[in-house]
C-alpha cells in the first residue's frame, strides 16, 4: 500500500533517532530542565529573533492547543477561530472541556480574515446583551490552515493589529509550520510570526520528530505559571530531554527547514501528476497538503492500492480527498501513485 494519509506516519528523522540512541544511557534532570532542552530553547529563540523570549516543550498538538488557550483566557472567555479551524472540528472538544467556548467564525479558504474578525468584534462589543454572552478573549489561527492555505504577512499583521486594538492575544498553531515557512512565495518567517503573534508553537510531531511541540512566547509574562498549566493538562513529559534532543537536532544546521523542503518538492510532483491526469485541485493549497476532487468510483478503486483522507462531500457523485506528503515521502511512491491514476 502507498500511504498519503498524513505527515506523521513515519517515525523520526534518522539524525534524531541516532542522537536519541547515543544519549540513551545518560542521566539528566526531568521535566525539561536538562541541558538538551536548554540548548534547543536557545536555538529556537535565535531562529525567531527573540533572545528574551520563552520556549516550552509539550508532547502533542492537542495538549498544546488546549493548554495555551486555557492559560490565555479568563474563566468567562472564549476563543475566536475559523469554523474550519483545527480546534473547531478536529480536537474532540478539548478546548471546550476546559470550560472555554470555541467561537466559530466564517472563513475564506480556511483563513480567518481581518475583516471577518473586525466585524465580529464590533458586533459583539456593540451588543447590549454582551454581558450575557461568551467574551471573545483571544484569537486562534493555524499556519498552514486546515485547508492547507497560508496567511500572507499582510493578513497576519492585520489580525494582530485588530487583536491589539481589542487587547486580546493572537495565538498561532504551527503543527505544520515547517512546511509553511519553506513554501515558495511565502513572505512569512519565524521572526515575523514572533513579531505578529503573542504565542505560537513550532510543530515537531508532523515535521520530523517522534513527538513534541515547542511553544514560543516572544514576550515574557504572557503565559503565567505555564509549566504548572502544562502539568495540569497532561502535556509535561517527565523525561523532558526526549523532546529537547529532538528540537535541538531539528534546529541544528537548518535541518527543520531542509526536511520541510523535501516534503514540498514531493507535494509539487504529486500535484502536477494529478493535474496531468485531469483532476481538479481544491482550495489552492500550496504546502504539503493537496486536496483533490474525485468521483466516488475512482476513490474506491484507488483505496485498494493507497491510503488517503476523506475531506468533504462535494456532491452525490464526487468527494474532496486529501493527500499529504512529509519529510520522509519517497519520490518513487509519489510516482507510483501518479501511475495508478
Amino acid at each position: 500500500m502507498l500511504h498519503f494519509d498524513s505527515d506523521y506516519m513515519e517515525g523520526a528523522h534518522p539524525k534524531i533517532i541516532e542522537r536519541l540512541v547515543r544519549t540513551n544511557p545518560e542521566q539528566t534532570p526531568g521535566y525539561g530542565t536538562d541541558e538538551y532542552c536548554e540548548s534547543a530553547k536557545e536555538k529556537i529563540k535565535a531562529a525567531c529573533g527573540i533572545p528574551d523570549g520563552e520556549v516550552y516543550f509539550l508532547v502533542g498538538g492537542t495538549q498544546t492547543n488546549a493548554t495555551v488557550i486555557d492559560s490565555l483566557l479568563p474563566p468567562y472567555g472564549g476563543v475566536a477561530a475559523a469554523y474550519t479551524g483545527h480546534i473547531t472540528v478536529h480536537e474532540a472538544g478539548a478546548v471546550e472541556a476546559s470550560g472555554h467556548k470555541v467561537i466559530a467564525l466564517p472563513d475564506r479558504d480556511g483563513k480567518l480574515t481581518p475583516q471577518t474578525l473586525k466585524d465580529y468584534l464590533v458586533s459583539f462589543h456593540s451588543d447590549p446583551s454582551k454581558d450575557h454572552m461568551v467574551y471573545p478573549g483571544m484569537v486562534y489561527i493555524s499556519h498552514p490552515t486546515e485547508k492547507g492555505t497560508l496567511y500572507t504577512s499582510d493578513e497576519l499583521a492585520g489580525l494582530k493589529e485588530i487583536c491589539n486594538e481589542y487587547d486580546i492575544p493572537l495565538y498561532l498553531d504551527g503543527a505544520r509550520l515547517g512546511y509553511a515557512l519553506v513554501t515558495e512565495g511565502t513572505d512569512i518567517t519565524l521572526p515575523f510570526i514572533a513579531e505578529n503573534t503573542d504565542v505560537f508553537y513550532i510543530g515537531g510531531t508532523k515535521v520530523g520528530a517522534l513527538f513534541g511541540e515547542a511553544v514560543v512566547v516572544p514576550r515574557k509574562g504572557i503565559l503565567k505559571h505555564f509549566t504548572t498549566m502544562i502539568k495540569r493538562h497532561g502535556g509535561l513529559l517527565a523525561k523532558g530531554r526526549l523532546i529537547g534532543i529532538q528540537f535541538d537536532t531539528l534546529f541544528t544546521d537548518n535541518l527543520y527547514f531542509e526536511i520541510s523542503k523535501h516534503a514540498l518538492k514531493m507535494a509539487s510532483i504529486l500535484e502536477q501528476g494529478f493535474i496531468s491526469k485531469g483532476y481538479k485541485m481544491m482550495y489552492g493549497a500550496p504546502s504539503n497538503q493537496k486536496f483533490v476532487l474525485m468521483d466516488n468510483e475512482t476513490i474506491e478503486k484507488l483505496r485498494e492500492k493507497a491510503t488517503f483522507e476523506f475531506w468533504e462531500k462535494y456532491d452525490n457523485d464526487r468527494t474532496v480527498v486529501r493527500f499529504v506528503t512529509s519529510w520522509a515521502t519517497r519520490e518513487e511512491d509519489v510516482r507510483q501513485l501518479i501511475d495508478l491514476l
